[in-house]
């Protein structure tokens, strides 16, 4: 298995995670209030919405020049995966709170109890809608890190493999668990994930602009490794920053 093939299935797993976490967390929230029919009906729905998409668009990139295709995926995936490195080193700096899954169950369950019932086709209408929209707009990011991790290699199959064995992950770990996953470390994913997007999408652009790397795929892991230690020192640069800012309030 070549670097690149390994770096595809990693990223795609550990972003479908992320998303997938969070798609859970409302699912639960509604569910356990308000019953399991109406809402797994929705996630469902919104799950064979997903696999259509990719199945629809995975191989109709097949037709659009490696080349112009490295050089979109590549831009797209930078743009991506600088903003997900960006909240994961506010965050792991203490600029910014980290996402609770606990509290947003809660959120949910409240939301939901609160609700008004109606009834259409025989489904609480509420049930399926929240469930539906959770689930499919949480889902579109992994349809697009998906498609767009294996169509610049060619290697779509890979990347929805890895997003499916997350799938298979999390939903067994949520019924095991019987509530949210909040001892997931959902922010140190998430800085994986923006580091794997942000390399590849250096990498792919620059292939697609007609750059040749020095090594081929192993210059992947050199890009890799730079925005480990630039994101690194970034957290601890900031975390000083934040304690000079929280002592001068202080003695203020």
């Amino acid at each position: 298995m070549s670097t690149s093939i390994a770096l595809i299935a990693l990223g795609a797993f550990l972003a479908s995670a992320v998303e997938m976490v969070e798609a859970l967390t409302i699912v639960l929230g509604v569910g356990v209030v308000r019953g399991w029919r109406s809402t797994l009906i929705g996630a469902g729905s919104a799950l064979v919405v997903l696999a259509v998409l990719v199945a629809a668009l995975g191989p109709a990139l097949r037709y659009v020049p490696i080349g112009s295709l490295r050089l979109v995926v590549g831009a797209l995936l930078l743009a991506f995966g600088l903003q997900w490195l960006r909240k994961a080193i506010l965050r792991a700096s203490g600029f910014k709170a980290v996402r609770d899954e606990s509290e947003a169950f809660r959120e949910e369950r409240e939301q939901a109890a609160v609700a008004g019932r109606e009834l259409r086709a025989g489904l609480d209408w509420y049930s399926f809608t929240v469930a539906f929209k959770g689930v499919l707009l949480e889902g579109l990011e992994v349809v697009f890190i998906v498609i767009a991790f294996g169509s610049a290699q060619r290697h779509v199959a890979v990347a929805a493999t890895g997003a499916a064995i997350a799938f298979v992950v999390v939903v067994i770990a949520g019924v095991l668990a019987k509530g949210p996953l909040s001892r997931v470390p959902e922010n140190t994913i998430k800085f994986a994930v923006g580091l794997l997007l942000t390399s590849f999408g250096c990498f792919w652009g620059a292939e697609g602009a007609g750059v040749d790397w020095p090594g081929d795929e192993l210059s992947l892991l050199g890009a890799v490794g730079f925005f480990v230690v630039v994101s690194l020192a970034l957290v601890r640069l900031l975390r000083r920053r934040r304690l000079v800012l929280v002592a001068a309030r202080a003695e203020a």
